[in-house]
């Protein structure tokens, strides 16, 4: 935002918090202000909307894109949001794979970990999709990939049960917020930083939550 606001002569403040947007746009020179507070939706982080947004602010800094052209390309891009790649939840699932094998999972607790991402991953792409609160979500997604990751443990199919479990809810872990609230502390945003913590904290539960459920359906581990 700072560098679209330099590019049309403009200076940008901006405050993100969990449920508002704090954007505060003035002339170069401090004159002219304008505040707006907007409700963000919801949903999950996408990095390839990220990407896109980050290329069309170097695209406006550099060749210098009107600001019609500019709305054109944000609405096409903002348009994408919720529809992710076919190839996004595979991959999702074989990375989510590959950590359970990190963790000395064998190559059965691999497949059952694939098998608990992958659908838990297209569950969470569907309901976020539908506009359905991310809290819940998370949850319903843990649930769902802890029922599938105990198949391991229940019916014996390999010789690390418990790690399988372990692994099958981790790309739901709200990494991304927790790094963002560190990163704001580093910058002295400590509002910011305090909505995005309390808020990673409240996806971590909803993970656990789900999580414990799952496990107490199939009667494994603490239950």
């Amino acid at each position: 935002m700072d560098r679209i606001a330099r590019a049309y002569g403009k200076r940008a403040e901006i405050a993100i918090m969990p449920r508002h947007l704090h954007v505060n746009v003035c002339e170069s020179d401090g004159s002219g202000c304008t505040t707006a507070i907007s409700s963000p939706y919801g949903g999950g982080i996408s990095f390839d909307i990220n990407t896109r947004l980050s290329s069309l602010s170097w695209d406006i800094a550099d060749d210098h894109i009107s600001l019609s052209e500019a709305a054109r390309r944000l609405d096409s891009i903002t348009e994408a949001a919720g529809k992710p790649s076919w190839l996004v939840i595979p991959a999702v699932a074989l990375a989510n794979a590959s950590f359970c094998r990190l963790f000395g999972g064998d190559v059965i607790a691999m497949a059952v970990v694939f098998v608990a991402t992958l659908a838990g991953y297209y569950v969470k792409t569907e309901l976020l999709g539908r506009g359905i609160d991310l809290r819940v979500t998370v949850f319903v997604c843990a649930f769902i990939s802890a029922v599938l990751g105990a198949s391991d443990q229940l019916f014996g199919l390999g010789s690390t049960p418990s790690t399988a479990l372990g692994t099958s809810v981790l790309y739901l872990v709200p990494g991304i917020p927790f790094l963002n609230a560190f990163s704001d502390t580093l910058y002295r945003h400590y509002i910011c930083s305090l909505s995005r913590f309390a808020d990673a904290i409240v996806l971590t539960a909803c993970l656990s939550a789900g999580l414990c459920a799952g496990m107490a359906l199939m009667g494994v581990g603490m239950f």
